[in-house]
């Protein structure tokens, strides 16, 4: 295939290396290139080679620790009243310096997001109505929300996928306890904290520590879009319905129906999302 090329291409071969590859040599050092053949430098990178080049966007270990607890507490991972561990015990569960950990956590404490008392029986604690959302970060205009839904419905689809076939019964038993939670309608505040555990828990039965990292991350950043939308009482009642027959999906390890059930179930929130566009 080599010789053809070199023929159709007008090289003369040679024995005893590449053809090919030594007259391309050639015409590089001369500053030159034959013709027909396109030169890397013309040659348009695709998409995963131009993700490379983008600007870098990495956090220090300060700012990483004050969006993770920031977000379980948003969440409802971490509860209003809950108390963190000692400075020490989390400062080495997390990995990091002790120094790191305080700036963390005085910055945590200015947003409101965690309490601080001193004496007997105090330490850290997250305080009882912590912020809920950072809405300003995630702007509609910005395109940025198609970014987030598409990142969802990757995870959201993998996690359900490995939760058909991983799934253990205790799972279900919780997955149908956030259902039940969520059939009171009236509180949103309460629907959303039952649902992010639902989802969460989806991740949680398909047993992969990436996977529910990953379900944590998405979940956080759907909280800011979320305060975009209005939320009827019959749509959160049709998407608990979903919810409900999801599990049952899973139950039977219907991983194929289960993944074609949550696409239906995320295109909810990309119409009303597309809809708000300017």
């Amino acid at each position: 295939m080599l010789h053809a090329l070199a023929e159709a291409l007008g090289i003369p071969q040679r024995l005893g290396g590449d053809p090919i590859a030594e007259d391309l040599d050639r015409h590089r050092l001369a500053g030159s290139w034959p013709p027909g053949v396109p030169s890397r430098s013309m040659q348009a990178p695709s998409p995963a080679v131009a993700a490379v080049f983008e600007p870098v966007q990495t956090a220090t270990t300060l700012e990483e620790t004050v969006e993770r607890l920031g977000t379980a507490i948003r969440l409802g991972l971490l509860g209003p009243g809950a108390r963190l561990p000692p400075e020490r015990d989390l400062a080495d569960q997390l990995g990091i310096a002790r120094s790191t950990l305080r700036q963390a956590l005085m910055s945590l404490t200015e947003s409101g997001h965690l309490i601080a008392t001193r004496g007997r029986g105090g330490g850290t604690f997250v305080a009882e109505a912590p912020p809920m959302s950072e809405s300003s970060r995630i702007e509609l205009a910005g395109g940025h929300w198609r970014d987030v839904l598409d990142y969802r419905i990757a995870v959201e689809l993998g996690a359900v996928v490995l939760a058909a076939e991983r799934r253990q019964p205790e799972d279900l038993a919780r997955l149908d306890e956030q259902v039940a939670a969520m059939r009171e309608v009236g509180d949103f505040a309460r629907y959303r904290r039952a649902d992010v555990f639902f989802h969460l828990g989806v991740a949680e039965a398909a047993r992969s520590a990436r996977l529910l990292s990953a379900m944590t991350e998405v979940q956080g950043q759907m909280g800011e879009l979320i305060a975009h939308i209005a939320h009827p009482a019959p749509v959160l009642a049709r998407s608990n319905d979903q919810h409900a027959q999801l599990v049952r999906l899973l139950e039977h390890r219907d991983g194929f129906a289960a993944a074609q059930l949550v696409r239906e179930h995320l295109k909810g929130t990309e119409q009303v999302l597309a809809g708000l566009m300017p």
